[in-house]
């Protein structure tokens, strides 16, 4: 059945594909444009909440989400409206029916009332998998994908997100996010893929591909969009939308990569930074905008605005003395689309500006025909909506399953003292905030913003305690102990703790993002470090498992423990996932993505300058992270030997780096196969090792395999002093695991 399922998408996806083809002929953009008014053309760049043209009140909806006929009427007709997102402020998940109905009736409008009936483009931030979609796939969270080290198998989840994401009727995702997770307060930090830069490039690459394939114009696939350009993952504060600090080699060094990557795989939008870098607004910055994302970068595709950031100019960064002020600063420095979201203020005024000769129409032409571009190739003229039958893949069991091999690859074993997982034959006792939630599992973006509303939560997913709860290999008992930031002492947990072999506790983090997500301590909460202190006590071996949106701070339980799960934000099927790795059924194959920190303050990357390993400072060693980047254990072991480079120097060709990998376990396992380098000697102070390549692979017990790798001179490439990048010549040292060569770049 899986393989007729198969088949049929592929059969149906071929024939899309040739319809859109033809379709994409049929639209002479500057004849249509030739058409447009003014107020046409400022329509097109204006992009209004669902909850100004549904039933109720902004952010107080109805409930199911319904149309206001005579509020979308205006939009459309007074207003020529081009883009309409989400679900409404404060609003949660809607069906795959109401969808249509929704959508359906706003192109009906648009078909009778728009005089060039150029359609609608509906965009939506499906972070996770078609998150605001009953019944849709839901995956592990972008820091998680991250931790698979697994490129492919990533890949499979954004190819069902832009599915599902279509068959909801919706042709753009905002989505993925490209920031890099350096700072680890940051409220999004779990929305990122981590702190490396060829990690995060790696996937970035699959989650292009994988939303927008061959063409956005097939109806199984998606527009992407770049989030945010740039700089805005590095707060100086650690706090969301607030200023960033970075050195324009840094921000090129560190930050530019992912965009590049994406916009040379074709990625189609890009959302703009909320914040500001070094005293300028990212809205306003034609340096950023225009000199580097169009002139240097080329990109072609369509900028928008986060929510409400122009307005922002005015009221939050104060260098723009009033709105119509920041209207014209942020069109002037290239801003194509705005999220107004809540009013068509931004609208009025831009048309003002035009008639009054502040901003050219010409300034317009540029931004409208990448929008009309973009709708044009996305087939949205000819099919606004394909029919729900057309996806008679979603939300099905297949689907789950891939979710679920995310969720089992992204576990990251970080301790297992005495072998104390997996559990076999044994009582446990679990417990802790994280034990019973699906909140806790899917973190923010997840049916409602900040995802921590129970009522939309998908139906049939297990928690961690009910996944145990169905193994027959083990005896579970659950006492709700602890709340992230209350510890019940009323409760006979002592009692049923010790009556187990050994003892479960989940603990986690309140699902949040952005500024709602704002934290002043990275440790985890009081209630939590007592509730481990507690049941230390009872002498019983004690296994825990995090669900953290960022590397909360757990130095001060660590050495309590026996064994450690890091599960990041696994989603729905974390909880499977979780209890399988729990009793050996699933092999950790997971690896930090980042540096774990071990103190509140001392975030210091893996990729660190040389000077901090040593001791200086009195004595105090700056590098002393709990785990470091690409850390990860296993249920067995693995050993590397034959560690051989094809040439001791490197000039303009390649050369191939091989070792031997063996599994010298009694079970079957993955590996992530690590490749550094350490620039010996650099015009830029070098990092002590850099990730260049990795390769992930299964071995079954004693089973050896080589592994090649080929590198160039632009793997080792950094960006000096002038801004360029350039491979010096010089000595670099390669590292696998804990072997070593050196070559000679000429």
């Amino acid at each position: 059945m899986r393989k007729n399922l198969h088949i049929l998408f592929f059969l149906v996806c071929s024939f899309a594909n040739l319809r859109i083809d033809a379709q994409q002929q049929t639209v002479d953009i500057d004849a249509l444009m030739h058409k447009m008014s003014v107020e046409e053309k400022v329509g097109q760049m204006t992009q209004i909440d669902l909850g100004v043209i549904a039933e109720g009140g902004i952010c107080a909806l109805k409930n199911p989400q319904t149309v206001n006929i005579s509020k979308l009427q205006e939009a459309i007709a007074k207003y020529h409206i081009g883009s309409i997102l989400n679900v409404g402020c404060a609003s949660g998940t809607i069906s795959l029916d109401n969808w249509h109905q929704i959508l359906n009736t706003i192109h009906a409008q648009n078909t009778q009332l728009s005089k060039n009936k150029i359609p609608i483009l509906y965009g939506i931030d499906a972070i996770h998998g078609a998150n605001y979609t009953m019944g849709a796939t839901l995956f592990p969270q972008q820091i998680a994908q991250a931790a698979t080290w697994n490129p492919s198998l990533v890949k499979k989840g954004y190819e069902i997100t832009a599915y599902e994401t279509r068959a909801s009727g919706i042709p753009w995702n905002f989505s993925p996010v490209l920031d890099l997770g350096r700072q680890p307060l940051w409220s999004r930090f779990f929305e990122t893929f981590g702190e490396d830069v060829y990690l995060a490039k790696t996937m970035t690459q699959v989650a292009i591909d994988g939303y927008q394939g061959n063409t956005i114009g097939n109806p199984y696939k998606v527009a992407s969009c770049m989030k945010h350009f740039l700089g805005y993952s590095m707060p100086l504060s650690g706090r969301d939308r607030t200023p960033a600090w970075i050195s324009d080699r840094e921000l090129r060094e560190y930050f530019l990569p992912t965009f590049e990557t994406a916009i040379k795989a074709n990625a189609r939008t890009i959302m703009i930074n909320s914040g500001d870098i070094n005293g300028t607004p990212v809205h306003a910055n034609n340096d950023i905008l225009t000199k580097l994302l169009r002139n240097e970068l080329g990109f072609t595709g369509v900028a928008v605005t986060d929510w409400e950031d122009i307005y922002k100019l005015v009221n939050i960064h104060r260098v723009a003395k009033n709105k119509k002020e920041a209207v014209k600063m942020a069109i002037l420095a290239g801003i194509d689309m705005s999220m107004t979201p809540n009013d068509f203020e931004f609208t009025t005024l831009l048309v003002q500006l035009v008639k009054e000769g502040d901003i050219p129409e010409s300034r317009l032409d540029i931004s409208v025909r990448r929008i009309l571009q973009l709708k044009k190739d996305l087939g949205l003229f000819e099919k606004t909506i394909n029919e729900k039958t057309n996806y008679p893949l979603f939300g099905c069991n297949q689907y789950a399953e891939a979710s679920y091999d995310v969720a089992k690859e992204c576990i990251t074993l970080l301790k297992n003292k005495n072998n104390t997982l997996p559990v076999t034959n044994e009582k446990i006792f679990v417990c802790g905030p994280a034990a019973n939630s699906m909140n806790l599992l899917n973190g923010a973006w997840t049916h409602t913003w900040q995802g921590v509303d129970t009522q939309w939560n998908t139906k049939g997913k297990q928690t961690i305690l009910q996944a145990l709860q169905k193994k027959t290999s083990i005896q579970t008992t659950f006492e709700n102990i602890a709340s992230i930031d209350s510890f019940y002492q009323e409760s006979n947990y002592l009692a049923k703790a010790i009556q187990a072999d050994k003892i479960v506790v989940c603990i986690g983090e309140t699902p949040c993002t952005e500024i709602v997500g704002n934290i002043n301590d990275l440790n985890i909460s009081d209630a939590q470090i007592k509730l481990i202190e507690k049941l230390k006590t009872l002498g019983k071996p004690l296994i825990l498992v995090c669900c953290f949106n960022r590397p909360r701070i757990i130095s001060r339980v660590e050495p309590l423990v026996d064994a450690i799960l890091y599960a990041y934000l696994p989603s729905d099927e974390g909880g499977r996932a979780i209890a399988d790795c729990i009793i050996g059924k699933v092999n950790p194959s997971g690896k930090l993505p980042f540096t774990y920190p071990k103190y509140a303050n001392a975030f210091v990357h893996y990729d660190h300058k040389a000077a901090e390993d040593l001791d200086i400072d009195f004595g105090m060693n700056a590098y002393q992270p709990q785990f470091d980047f690409g850390f990860g254990l296993s249920y067995t072991n693995f050993q590397y030997s034959n560690f051989s480079i094809s040439s001791s120097t490197l000039s303009n060709d390649k050369i191939k780096v091989e070792i031997t990998v063996k599994n010298t376990g009694n079970v079957k396992g993955k590996e992530v196969v690590q490749v550094y380098y350490n620039d010996l000697v650099a015009s830029i102070t070098p990092a002590v090792k850099k990730l260049c390549a990795y390769r992930k692979l299964e071995l079954l017990p004693n089973e050896s395999k080589i592994v090649y790798f080929e590198l160039s001179k632009t793997d080792f490439s950094f960006i000096n002093k002038d801004l360029k990048r350039i491979t010096e010549s010089g000595e670099i040292e390669i590292i696998i695991n804990n072997q070593k060569k050196v070559i000679n770049v000429l």
